[in-house]
């Protein structure tokens, strides 16, 4: 009924007013995998600070000549000043009309007095064989001496293995018995010349008549170019390499010399690491000039060439010394044809002698031409004596005396006009200044036995001071020369041509 049904629905309501209302509501909640961290650190070995500093700017200079402008003067400057003008000119004018230190060369460097030995330079394994220094030569730096390893009194063909060293006198914890570089060479090594520009190049000769050159930077093979032996090579000792300026600036070409009477002239291709012969020259007895006439021999036999020289001075000349004391001056430019061909010579070869000067009594062992006057050159042979001799008169201007035993190695100082060095047979060098009134030697250097003769020789250019010195020993000695010998003197060039006017007797 309806009653009833309105009933049940108040009941309904009340029941729920009894029961306590919740609304409903929901809660929910995530969680992320764990994740991992780290710390990490790092720390420089060696730390660099750097810093610059720059010019005053314009700025801050203007104001600092302001300030001085707004200083007062000291009192009376201005005055004295103006006294003492007109005499400070004249005495300015007075100097640069004078001549009084024409010639003079400050040196501000702190020169010793002696002359002191500050290496003793040898290779352990050349000298447990006995082998001797027979050349030493200077780097275009300076830095770096190059020893040349063989015997000097060997008169017999030998295959005896030998070796070329340096040692860079500049490097940190330089050890005397032990060489920068070795370079093992399959003969005795005869001569050895140092490139003029490229520190790195060494041209040497060989006993086997063979010329080569050496690359020091070169860490495998320091052979750049080798001659080998063919008909148009060396087949004698070469006992004489230098390097000399081509047609083209900056390019140099090897002169070579040997005892069997040829003197060759030869180019380097280092792309292809061999030498091109560019000239060919042949010293014949019979074509010696006949100031020399003294010398008879058969008309094809050669002058075997003992010494070399050019001249700094002329391009065309060169001076060569022979085993029988020959002295000669020759030609580059010579268009004269050898008289006599060597046994399958494909290169046309000249006559180059074109003047000759009173023989020696022994082998010339050494010629150098002066770096201060065009016509001076000294000779040493095995005589004893050194000549200092012009290029324009035969017999020389000067004989000296210089020892009772051979003389291996004479050279002009490159510092002072008046100054050479010679090498001796008893071990000792010679420096003789021709400035003093006596024609003794202006100072001896010596150290070791006398029966170890000094071999060879060579100033350094770049480092006046040094004075390097090769011994039969197999030790090279490096000396620092007195402030006396290497300084020049004032009037000490017009000495030198006063001498090379002389007329010889």
């Amino acid at each position: 009924s309806v009653r009833s049904g309105t009933q049940l629905w108040w009941t309904f309501l009340a029941s729920l007013v009894k029961r306590p209302l919740f609304l409903l509501g929901f809660q929910k909640g995530c969680q992320t995998q764990m994740f991992h961290s780290a710390e990490s650190e790092v720390q420089v070995i060696s730390t660099t600070i750097s810093s610059t500093q720059t010019e005053l700017q314009e700025q801050a200079t203007e104001q600092l000549i302001q300030q001085n402008r707004d200083e007062p003067e000291p009192p009376g400057l201005k005055d004295f000043l103006q006294q003492v003008e007109d005499m400070v000119i004249r005495e300015l004018v007075k100097n640069v009309r004078s001549h009084a230190f024409d010639g003079f060369q400050a040196s501000w460097e702190d020169h010793s007095q002696r002359v002191l030995l500050i290496h003793s330079l040898q290779h352990p394994s050349a000298k447990e064989k006995g082998l001797h220094v027979t050349s030493v030569s200077w780097s275009c730096t300076g830095s770096v001496i190059a020893c040349a390893y063989g015997r000097i009194d060997n008169g017999d063909w030998s295959n005896e293995k030998s070796c070329v060293c340096t040692w860079n006198l500049d490097r940190r914890g330089l050890h005397p018995s032990q060489a920068d570089l070795v370079i093992d060479v399959p003969t005795a090594v005869t001569a050895l010349c140092c490139h003029p520009c490229q520190p790195s190049l060494i041209a040497g000769g060989l006993y086997s008549g063979e010329v080569v050159i050496w690359d020091t930077s070169r860490t495998q093979d320091s052979v750049v170019a080798q001659t080998g032996l063919s008909a148009d090579s060396h087949r004698d000792p070469v006992y004489q390499v230098s390097w000399v300026p081509l047609q083209k600036k900056g390019e140099f070409g090897v002169l070579s010399a040997c005892s069997g009477g040829r003197v060759l002239l030869w180019t380097v291709v280092f792309e292809q690491g061999s030498f091109v012969q560019k000239a060919a020259y042949a010293v014949l007895q019979q074509q010696v000039p006949h100031s020399s006439s003294s010398f008879k021999a058969r008309s094809n036999s050669t002058v075997g060439i003992t010494s070399m020289a050019l001249s700094p001075w002329d391009s065309d000349t060169f001076l060569v010394g022979s085993e029988g004391g020959l002295l000669l001056r020759c030609s580059f430019s010579s268009q004269k044809l050898a008289a006599t061909a060597f046994e399958g010579q494909n290169a046309t070869l000249r006559a180059p002698a074109v003047f000759s000067f009173r023989p020696r009594s022994g082998p010339v062992h050494s010629i150098h031409c002066s770096p201060f006057h065009r016509n001076l050159f000294v000779s040493g042979s095995t005589d004893g004596l050194v000549h200092l001799h012009s290029l324009l008169q035969a017999s020389p201007l000067l004989s000296l005396r210089v020892s009772d035993s051979y003389i291996f190695q004479v050279q002009w100082s490159p510092t002072r006009p008046l100054v050479f060095a010679a090498a001796t047979g008893k071990g000792e060098v010679q420096m003789f200044d021709l400035s003093h009134r006596s024609l003794r030697a202006a100072a001896t250097i010596e150290q070791g036995a006398a029966d170890q003769a000094a071999t060879c020789l060579a100033f350094n250019c770049q480092k006046p001071h040094l004075l390097a010195v090769g011994k039969t020993d197999g030790t090279v000695n490096i000396w620092q020369l007195s402030a006396d010998l290497m300084e020049q003197s004032p009037r000490e060039i017009s000495q030198l041509e006063k001498i090379a006017n002389q007329v010889a007797e």
